[in-house]
């Protein structure tokens, strides 16, 4: 089953080595590094920590793990390896000096060159990153693999169990598991994973916690953009939201006609595209990295294109609503914890298959709110805008919730110390 799963890897590589190509004509950060995805790149010291984290997400639950483990370990080399551009700029930004490259191709050939210059004795990758000629690599090598905040839908669990020489050899061998939750150890133990290596230690987006300096430049943002006005930010979208959220932003217009949307789509790809929706609906839009001089931005702006990477947390500083894109769509949901760890009331599609456990912790109080369409959302917002209090209270809900999850890291560390222990 592993020797199909890898040609059937080799056979997509030219199409998907295409398609990051073309892309890197419109956003070349696809480019820079890139050789590092076929396994080639500055070779590290030996003895380190190679962490993987796909994209933006993973990596902002990884940032935490990292500064720990910087902080206890400062003669240990950490590299992480990511999937997107976004990922990549992003971890940069929370983690300076942090050696950060493109994740390899999973082919053997790729993944073992990546190991021969990262020369690691622990792999740790982030909830759901199971790639099999990756962990095989590592068990191989004999270099343990802890999953760390692991998840897996009962969907992709039932698909692993039908596959069962894809990975079972090597989850049972060589990887230890640090769950989210209950139900996703008992997964995981069904596919092969020694119970002895499972633990349940939480969901480590609840450790992030947000720069003071966030709060400032949010409230300078509202100065700039919104002095005055209501306003609500829907952060990474997807393809088919963003109509849905203009339908939305019209309807409550029509009782708070000064509200402004600060709209921030998931993939730079999409900005311009976006913006041509927005105009096509009729809407005054500013965009946010074409920078006007102070005073020049258009006092009656009805839409804000948050078109540049890394300011999505002081927008939903800067808003009285937030909105988490990614769950109108079946795409899962995204980060459901950054506007609740800046107290503010959040508002969700109900596709939230991504982190149920979070949207359902958030939800059960009082600081989630489930909409299905523009007509929900309208009256969801109408509901939060025209009350202040409800906003506060349904904020310092969401800000409990995150108080009460902490505890993550200490439990990730525990396991990480036996695992550094380990003869390599």
């Amino acid at each position: 089953m592993r020797r199909l799963y890898t040609l059937l890897v080799w056979l997509a590589l030219p199409a998907v080595s295409l398609r990051v190509l073309l892309r890197g004509l419109r956003q070349r950060e696809y480019w820079h590094g890139g050789w590092a995805r076929f396994g080639f790149g500055t070779p590290r010291p030996p003895g380190g920590i190679w962490v993987h984290a796909v994209s933006v997400g993973e990596v902002q639950a990884a940032a935490a793990l990292i500064a720990a483990l910087r902080a206890r370990l400062p003669a240990v080399e950490i590299t992480l390896s990511c999937a997107t551009p976004t990922g990549r700029a992003r971890a940069r930004a929370v983690l300076p000096g942090l050696e950060v490259r493109y994740a390899p191709y999973d082919t053997p050939g790729c993944v073992g060159r990546t190991f021969a210059r990262l020369r690691p004795r622990l792999l740790v990758v982030l909830e759901t990153e199971l790639w099999p000629n990756l962990l095989r690599g590592a068990w191989r090598r004999g270099i343990p693999t802890l999953i760390a905040s692991a998840r897996i839908s009962p969907r992709t669990a039932r698909l692993y169990a039908r596959l069962p020489g894809l990975l079972r050899d090597t989850l049972a061998a060589n990887v230890w598991v640090g769950a989210q939750s209950a139900a996703d150890a008992q997964r995981f133990a069904a596919l092969g994973v020694n119970p002895s290596r499972l633990s349940v230690v939480g969901n480590l987006k609840f450790e992030r916690t947000m720069p003071s300096e966030i709060s400032a430049r949010g409230a300078q943002a509202r100065a700039r953009y919104a002095p005055n006005r209501p306003v609500w930010t829907a952060g990474s979208t997807h393809a088919g939201e963003e109509a849905i959220l203009l339908a939305a932003h019209r309807l409550l217009r029509q009782t708070s006609p000064h509200a402004l949307l600060v709209l921030a789509p998931r993939h730079p790809q999409r900005f311009d595209a976006v913006a041509a929706a927005i105009a096509a609906q009729g809407f005054r839009c500013q965009r946010r990295s074409r920078e006007l001089p102070p005073g020049d931005d258009d006092p009656d702006g009805e839409v804000l294109l948050l078109d540049t990477l890394g300011e999505l947390p002081e927008f939903y500083a800067a808003a009285d609503v937030a909105f988490v894109g990614g769950s109108l769509v079946p795409a899962g949901g995204h980060n459901l914890l950054e506007p609740a760890a800046l107290a503010r009331p959040v508002l969700a599609g109900p596709a939230l298959f991504a982190a149920p456990d979070v949207a359902q912790a958030l939800r059960e109080a009082g600081a989630l709110t489930i909409v299905q369409d523009a007509d929900g959302l309208a009256a969801a917002l109408r509901a939060l805008l025209d009350s202040p209090a409800a906003c506060a209270r349904r904020g310092a809900a969401g800000l409990a919730v995150i108080e009460a999850n902490r505890g993550v890291l200490e439990r990730l560390q525990r396991l990480i110390d036996p695992l550094l222990a380990l003869p390599g």
